[in-house]
């Protein structure tokens, strides 16, 4: 069984490796040192949810389901736009108050419920859990199937912990004004860049629905 536990660990942490939404706020949040832990449990319990639901069966629903495919992608569409403008935006501002910026903002509340954006409202991370681990952990026999889900819970909860307290390490020299104009400019760019990615990906996906 050991076999199929390094399988789902090597494919969830080839999938959750690339910058994204959640690895960017998940950073964000340690360089911040806010919250950074609960961030990084609560991103490791959505996964956990997701591979679930990939793994043992979610992945027709979503397959037979392209309105519900349609809906997800435009509305990250929509998120991701807007968080990529709240960080260029941030990035551009004439004066970062390093002390107080975004902890005044945000509490433990909005915390939590961009979290779960980020997560939930990401079309890639239904892709990754329910296309691509549902349909490889869906044709093992059920116990090497729970190792093999074990492997990519694994992978989330290393990942994601390791970001947020690396994150926290070096926030004192992440957290001066050049660099956090460089990282938010960063995140940003990379924000818009997936949502143009994914408005593609919905204009092709609508073109096959009416077609």
């Amino acid at each position: 069984m050991l076999s199929y536990y390094l399988q789902g660990l090597m494919l969830g942490a080839a999938l959750i490796l690339p910058l994204g939404p959640q690895n960017a706020f998940v950073m964000n949040q340690g360089i911040r040192r806010q919250y950074h832990l609960m961030t990084a449990l609560l991103c490791t319990l959505s996964d956990v949810a997701l591979i679930c639901a990939g793994v043992f069966g979610g992945s027709a629903l979503l397959m037979q389901s392209p309105w519900l495919l349609a809906l997800v992608t435009w509305g990250g569409v929509l998120f991701l736009l807007w968080y990529g403008f709240g960080a260029l935006k941030t990035a551009f501002a004439g004066d970062i108050d390093l002390e107080n910026a975004g902890a005044l903002r945000q509490g433990r509340g909005q915390i939590i419920a961009t979290m779960l954006a980020v997560t939930w409202l990401n079309p890639h991370v239904y892709l990754d859990t329910f296309v691509v681990l549902g349909s490889l952990g869906g044709q093992f026999a059920e116990m090497p199937k729970r190792w093999f889900a074990l492997g990519t819970f694994s992978a989330s909860f290393l990942w994601f912990f390791s970001l947020a307290l690396l994150a926290a390490w070096l926030a004192p020299r992440l957290r001066t004004a050049t660099a956090q104009r460089v990282i938010n400019s960063l995140v940003g760019l990379v924000m818009w860049f997936i949502a143009l990615k994914l408005a593609v990906e919905g204009v092709n996906h609508l073109q096959g629905l009416f077609s």
